[in-house]
């Protein structure tokens, strides 16, 4: 089991735990939009980290953003074996012919 299966794993338990237990359950009892929400706020963080070329709080803003991505993820009840899967099937297709392919909306 890798460590963001671990990781996805305590989150699914904090689904159901008190929200002043821990920081998930707290999170998670705000609902999938306030989830949604901190990781969007992570994402720029590391993003601020990456143009600025600081190794160690990109390193540190990127765990915050796997983090919160997976919150994000229990919260709409999308498991991580299923965006792994997606990525497998992904796997091998040229990034622009998969774009290409995608249903245009």
């Amino acid at each position: 089991m890798s460590i963001l299966h671990e990781l996805a794993a305590t989150i699914e338990t904090r689904k159901d735990a008190a929200p002043d237990s821990s920081w998930t359950a707290k999170l998670l009892a705000k609902g999938p939009e306030k989830c949604a929400e901190k990781f969007g706020e992570e994402a720029v963080e590391a993003i601020i980290e990456a143009v600025k070329g600081d190794k160690d709080k990109l390193t540190a803003e990127a765990a915050d953003v796997l983090y919160h991505l997976l919150v994000m993820l229990a919260a709409r009840d999308v498991a991580l074996d299923d965006v792994l899967a997606e990525i497998a099937r992904r796997q091998g297709t040229s990034g622009i012919a998969e774009k290409a392919s995608r249903p245009k909306t």
